[in-house]
């Protein structure tokens, strides 16, 4: 039959949910120190501890290398003194006595006790803190145990995590027992235990929704490319189609936006923007103002900074409120905006409308310049209107079977080819205009 004392170690292992093995080390350490306080001697490594599993009794056994000569009086003892203990050994070889203190009692079980328990907090740290390190950037269900204007506790199972105010979202409310998703920003070990920073601001946790709620996010079919978010207000999601005939706005979305939905629940009403990425800058700025309908971009790549034309009464909405929109589409592309409307520029001067235009032109001119020198130049093609960018400029309708595709450009005089897998689909002039697919058709 077992011993009470066993009884309680396997009691204490399951609790903390350690092995049995870890606490039963605590124990011996426990025992050492208090020997080694007891005794007064500062090394233990020639000390060891039976424990005896039928009463949890402990005894200190003592190690030392019988030598003619003592060099070091912890770990040596003469022949003459070793005799006295054990008559029959010889020179070369190890003593052991029993060194159990007369006092070993309750002053010693209370340290050891001390001793087991801070040994078995160190195991639980150390358990905690390998479970979680290897999950940074992993969205993880929590339980609110307490919230104040400085941090939001949140249980994590058998650890707690902290919130810190930056990492809130400022229009959510945090109560005692409200159950969320949090996003693991850092795992660190600190002297009290292991302290884990979680986030419900972070860009990362919108992207783990999506790759929850959305298959094809998580099967690499739709890729997120960029993500600007303002917490609890509003975000804008870029995402662009890794394989053929899907579509990646619409995989976000869902069936009537059951995807989204789901997402912006999650996020207590955060609005969210899904466009559609594009490699072409000037048709990335413009799918980032989204919902605003674009007219025209020009670019400046000196300073970073593209010009937006866009219809009179699409300026709020391009704008945003208090500047949103377009702030958001500045955090996506790494463009600063200046969104204009015909009327605006006409009211400074009737110049410069004139010159956006010249310089739209020009832009677009420059581009095929470069376009001629480089060759073959891939772009993404609309999946809805069916059509390539190309410097702000649209060209299409294509075939419906590229759509969503990356097709190659090419500029040869003054026409634009369009091939897919070097097969030539259509052709254009600068101007948009549709060619036959050889010249000879002309003459027909």
């Amino acid at each position: 039959m077992k011993s009470d004392f066993y009884t309680a170690i396997a009691q204490i292992a399951a609790e903390r949910g350690i092995p049995k093995e870890a606490v039963l080390n605590s124990v011996e350490t426990a025992l050492k120190t208090v020997y080694k306080k007891e005794a007064g001697v500062e090394g233990d490594d020639n000390v060891t501890v039976d424990l005896d599993p039928q009463t949890g009794g402990a005894r200190i056994f003592v190690h030392r290398e019988v030598v003619e000569e003592v060099e070091d009086p912890v770990h040596q003892i003469t022949l003459a003194d070793a005799r006295k203990e054990k008559p029959t050994i010889k020179i070369g070889q190890t003593l052991t006595v029993d060194r159990t203190p007369k006092n070993f009692g309750r002053i010693a079980a209370q340290t050891a006790k001390q001793v087991v328990l801070q040994k078995i907090r160190d195991f639980e740290r150390e358990t905690v803190y390998n479970e979680y390190a290897d999950r940074i950037g992993e969205v993880l269900n929590g339980t609110v145990q307490r919230a104040d204007e400085k941090a939001v506790i949140v249980e994590l199972g058998k650890a707690e995590a902290v919130m810190p105010a930056r990492e809130k979202v400022p229009n959510e409310r945090y109560r005692p027992g409200q159950r969320l998703k949090v996003y693991l920003v850092d795992a660190s070990k600190e002297q009290r235990g292991p302290q884990l920073i979680v986030s419900r601001a972070h860009p990362g946790l919108l992207k783990r929704l999506f790759e929850l709620e959305v298959p094809e996010i998580f099967s690499g079919a739709v890729e997120i490319m960029a993500i600007a978010r303002e917490p609890g207000m509003r975000s804008k999601v870029a995402v662009v189609a890794r394989q053929d005939n899907v579509d990646p706005v619409g995989s976000c979305v869902g069936i009537r936006g059951v995807r989204i939905q789901s997402i912006v629940g999650e996020l207590q009403g955060e609005k969210i923007d899904v466009i559609e990425w594009a490699p072409d800058p000037a048709g990335f700025v413009a799918n980032a103002l989204s919902p605003a309908r674009v007219l025209n971009v020009t670019l400046n790549e000196e300073d970073k900074t593209a010009r937006v034309l866009v219809p009179s009464d699409q300026m709020s909405l391009a704008i945003g409120k208090e500047g949103q929109n377009a702030r958001l589409a500045h955090k996506l592309t790494g463009w600063r905006i200046d969104v204009k409307d015909p009327e605006s520029l006409m009211g400074q001067s009737g110049d410069l409308l004139r010159q956006a235009q010249e310089e739209a032109e020009a832009s677009v001119s420059s581009a095929f310049d470069d376009l001629a020198v480089m060759g073959r130049q891939p772009r993404l093609v609309n999946r809805r209107t069916l059509m390539i960018t190309i410097s702000g400029r649209e060209f299409g309708p294509l075939p419906e079977h590229l759509a969503g595709l990356s097709a190659d450009v090419e500029l040869e005089g003054d026409t634009i080819n369009v091939y897919y897998n070097r097969d030539l689909q259509a052709r254009f002039t600068l101007d948009n205009e549709p060619l036959p697919l050889h010249d000879d058709a002309l003459t027909d």
